[in-house]
């Protein structure tokens, strides 16, 4: 039968391919972002978060936090290499970029033969900075297929109807647009020239009113875990997180929490952690959540954190790392 042998955890922002100097430009743009929360889950204004907070002292640190950044994401990627994976389950969050008002699933399992990634859609007049940001997630000349292990992906829709989950499938994307963003990010900077097949799992972190609550999304993990225990085949399988931590007001303490929590094999307090505290960009907590419903059992081998804070009102992106193995 196969196995799950390691487990891995990626934030996936923009920020991740922005130099230093960049961050001036993402600083403006939470500036002029209307829809900021507090740590607690309430709508706040720019302005008031500049009240509130005044993390001046974090910007000396930004160049030696993204070069931090740079670092983390190499060790990654070449985890995932040392790991020697038949395939790789890829948790992430879709953001209207394939699925729309009109079908939004909670869960989804991807098991076409291929997924496509497209190339950058900006429009010309889009900042350099924010060109060079989001194309972290794209192809840079033309589209590319990559491959999916279909089979196994087919074999978790079957495991997790079985198992009270009522979950979504597809076998093409019905936009042009490509895979998305938690997917091209995982193919374009962890997984290298020759990539292995993946099967992408998304959860519908950002959108009410079918965001999945915490618990379900750990119980989702245990399921995933086992239709991978129950896949008919020598399979070496890894699992991945893609997204998060907080952003964009950082919460280093619901991060560190989560951290310690997958650490710690503690499934309680990561299906407890408040709704509320899972919106905007915190929302793709989730995305770990079931990471670590699968890696109960798990060891840790290592994990980094980064508060990549870019104003003295507290937004930026905690940006977090890592790895497990049997």
């Amino acid at each position: 039968m196969a196995r799950l042998v390691a487990a891995f955890g990626s934030s996936h922002s923009p920020a991740l391919n922005s130099p230093a100097e960049d961050m001036a430009g993402h600083a403006r743009r939470d500036a002029q972002y209307q829809n900021h929360l507090d740590v607690d889950g309430k709508r706040v204004s720019f302005e008031e978060l500049s009240r509130r907070n005044d993390f001046s002292a974090e910007m000396e640190k930004i160049a030696q936090r993204v070069a931090a950044c740079d670092a983390h994401m190499k060790r990654l990627a070449k985890a995932i290499a040392d790991a020697r994976l038949d395939a790789l389950i890829v948790v992430g969050d879709d953001q209207k970029e394939q699925y729309l008002e009109d079908n939004l699933p909670a869960f989804l399992v991807y098991c076409g033969e291929r997924i496509t990634n497209g190339v950058l859609d900006l429009p010309p007049e889009a900042p350099e900075y924010w060109k060079r940001a989001r194309s972290i997630y794209h192809e840079p000349d033309a589209p590319r297929d990559y491959p999916v292990a279909a089979a196994l992906g087919r074999h978790m829709v079957e495991f997790l109807v079985e198992h009270d989950f009522d979950i979504a499938c597809a076998d093409r994307l019905a936009r042009p647009r490509g895979e998305g963003h938690a997917f091209g990010y995982v193919h374009r900077r962890l997984l290298g020239a020759a990539p292995i097949p993946v099967v992408p799992l998304v959860v519908n972190t950002y959108y009410p009113p079918n965001q999945p609550r915490p618990r379900r999304c750990y119980q989702l993990g245990r399921a995933v875990k086992g239709a991978i225990e129950s896949f008919s085949s020598e399979d070496r399988i890894g699992v991945l997180a893609s997204g998060g931590l907080s952003h964009f007001t950082i919460d280093e303490d619901l991060d560190r929490g989560v951290l310690n929590a997958i650490r710690e094999g503690d499934g309680d307090a990561l299906a407890s952690i408040p709704p509320a505290k899972l919106n905007s960009g915190n929302s793709e907590i989730r995305n770990w959540i079931v990471v670590a419903g699968a890696a109960a059992g798990l060891k840790t081998a290592w994990q980094a954190y980064e508060p990549l804070y870019r104003t003295p009102a507290g937004t930026g992106c905690g940006m977090a790392f890592m790895a497990m193995a049997a």
